[in-house]
């Protein structure tokens, strides 16, 4: 299985942004429905969405929105202040509100609440690929909660705390049943303790044929 490290990640987004023209949010709208794909085969009903800040997150929202779109009203859980949303990401957070769709922020709650409450399915936006450092604090909380939850879990792109390149915890990482990822493993998810935390991978396109990533000039 070819594998790619985070950096040829980040110059794949780019490419389908500057190359193509795909924007990020068309991309987190691909990325999101793919999840939520993949989240609706499991049948599960009770349903946590766990967003970090960024782009990872985004595709977190879009995912909440699409499953709102089957019938399905997931609870939404916000690791940063809404404020502290990247662009993207406060675009899809925004239409989610227009829809009626409540968000808490988890250190008002208390992270062990996932636990409390018995979700059936938790879905993993927190950390991306572009994390680096030590995950710690109360990221590092929730993803303690998430991991004595006895929910079935999906990570986005990568479980949140795994190392895109060695495969290492980052201090500490969710272990998910499924990741979701993108374009292409990242090569953290073959390597090291990366197979145990990611469960099954389930690589997702973003709406291009995959050669043309690998052409003179592409990231891949």
């Amino acid at each position: 299985m070819i594998a790619i490290s985070a950096k040829e990640a980040r110059q794949i987004d780019g490419k389908l942004r500057d190359e193509f023209g795909i924007s990020t949010l068309v991309l987190m709208e691909n990325a999101g429905a793919a999840v939520c794909r993949e989240a609706l085969k499991t049948g599960k009903k009770k349903i946590a969405v766990i967003c970090g800040k960024g782009n990872n997150g985004g595709d977190g929202l879009v995912c909440c929105r699409h499953l709102l779109a089957a019938g399905i009203a997931p609870d939404l859980f916000l690791a940063s202040p809404v404020d502290a949303l990247k662009e993207e990401a406060r675009a899809n957070f925004d239409i989610l509100l227009k829809l009626g769709q409540r968000a808490v922020r988890l250190d008002e709650t208390g992270a062990g609440g996932l636990a409390a409450k018995k979700y059936s399915l938790i879905i993993d936006a927190l950390l991306g690929v572009g994390f680096s450092g030590a995950v710690e604090g109360a990221y590092a909380g929730i993803i303690a909660s998430i991991n004595s939850s006895s929910a079935r879990v999906i990570s986005v792109d990568i479980p949140s705390g795994l190392d895109a390149d060695n495969g290492t915890a980052m201090g500490c990482c969710v272990e998910a049943d499924m990741t979701v990822t993108f374009i292409a493993p990242k090569r953290g998810m073959l390597a090291g303790a990366g197979p145990g935390y990611c469960g099954k991978i389930i690589v997702a396109g973003l709406g291009i044929p995959p050669y043309h990533l690998h052409r003179p000039g592409g990231g891949g």
